[in-house]
C-alpha cells in the first residue's frame, strides 16, 4: 500500500459488482460500493459483461468493451454517477415538475 492518494492519483485495482451494486478497490486501500443503477449500461449489462472490464492507464480509468462504458478512478472515489443517468433523472424530475 502506497502513501495517501489524493483524488489526482488515484488508481482502480480491482472492480467487482452484484446485481444492485458496483465495487471499486483503490491502490491505497480504500473501496467504495455504488449503486449499479447509477450506471446504466452497467446496470443493464449482464454479470459477465460487467466482469469484463480494462484498467485503462494503469488504473486511472476503467472501460468494459463489451457495453462502451469508461469510467474514471477519480469519479468512482467521488462516488459520481454516470451522467448518463444525472441526465434521466433530470428528465425525469422535469416531467414530473
Amino acid at each position: 500500500m502506497r502513501g495517501m492518494n489524493t483524488l489526482n492519483d488515484i488508481r482502480v485495482t480491482r472492480i467487482s459488482s452484484t446485481p444492485d451494486t458496483l465495487k471499486a478497490d483503490f491502490d491505497d486501500g480504500r473501496s467504495v460500493e455504488l449503486p449499479l443503477q447509477w450506471f446504466p449500461r452497467l446496470f443493464r449489462a449482464t454479470q459477465s459483461q460487467r466482469d469484463h472490464y480494462e484498467l485503462l492507464g494503469r488504473g486511472f480509468g476503467v472501460h468494459w468493451p463489451d457495453v462502451d462504458e469508461d469510467l474514471s478512478a477519480s469519479g468512482l472515489a467521488l462516488g459520481k454517477p454516470a451522467i448518463e443517468f444525472v441526465k434521466q433523472q433530470r428528465k425525469h424530475e422535469t416531467a414530473l415538475a
